[in-house]
């Protein structure tokens, strides 16, 4: 028959079990109590990005500053300017195609309509989509606006943009760091990414997906739910941060 165990033995098994109850309870309850939060997974920031030293409150912290899409001035598919400023305060999903491309662009564009189709709802609103001509002289307004109207565009969230063909190509490299370019080798005679350019209400750049595929929209649509989360997180933590100051 075994020997029982010694007292301080049987006290060290006990708390051990205590021990080990309390830490389940914490893990079972931690996100309700509010300490999981700080496990959000941020999307990540592409493009160029600088460290500098600012000053905050009279005190120098290092700070990275990433790239940011600079400010533009387009037409749309009504003929009507657009700007950054039309564009403010909103999460963008940017492209670009042109209206006689037999190639990408009518799979990007489907995409395009199903990414309007899947985020339909109002807690999408401040949701953006810009598809960026790289054939100006052809893809007048005109032209876009039955472009648009074929796939069934929702004109308040959907724009198609025109311009001089040297601001929409500046846009492309500088701005969204893709191609958007006129090449004699490449069929219809234009190069432009088939990437959808996922950018958060700052103008930085937060994601980049495959526009030909299924996969790449839904993973464009999940991840503007996840920055629309972030923006939330941030929010609170401000808020947080300034009522520890008052």
């Amino acid at each position: 028959m075994p020997a029982a165990p010694s007292g301080r033995r049987r006290k060290l098994l006990v708390l051990g079990g205590i021990a080990a109850f309390v830490l389940a309870l914490f893990v079972f309850f931690s996100p309700w109590l509010g300490f999981a939060r700080h496990r959000f997974n941020f999307l990540p920031y592409y493009g160029p990005k600088e460290v500098v030293a600012v000053d905050r409150d009279g005190q120098v912290v290092i700070d990275t500053l990433y790239h940011t899409v600079p400010p533009f001035s387009f037409t749309d598919q009504y003929g009507l300017p657009f700007t950054d400023k039309d564009a403010a305060g909103k999460i963008i999903v940017a492209d670009f195609f042109f209206t006689r491309c037999g190639t990408i662009c009518p799979k990007m564009s489907v995409q395009m309509q199903q990414l309007q189709l899947k985020l339909d709802d109002p807690a999408f609103d401040e949701v953006l989509f810009l598809s960026h001509t790289v054939d100006p002289e052809n893809d007048t307004p005109e032209v876009l606006h039955e472009y648009a109207r074929k796939l069934q565009a929702d004109s308040a969230r959907w724009r198609f943009l025109t311009g001089a063909k040297a601001d929409l190509y500046l846009q492309g490299s500088e701005g969204y760091h893709v191609a958007a370019r006129e090449e004699v080798m490449q069929p219809g005679g234009f190069l432009h990414s088939e990437l959808f350019v996922l950018v958060d209400k700052d103008r930085h750049i937060r994601g980049y997906y495959d526009g030909t595929t299924m996969k790449g929209m839904n993973d464009c649509a999940n991840d503007i739910k996840m920055l629309l989360k972030e923006e939330k997180v941030k929010r609170a933590e401000a808020e947080r941060a300034r009522r520890s100051q008052q």
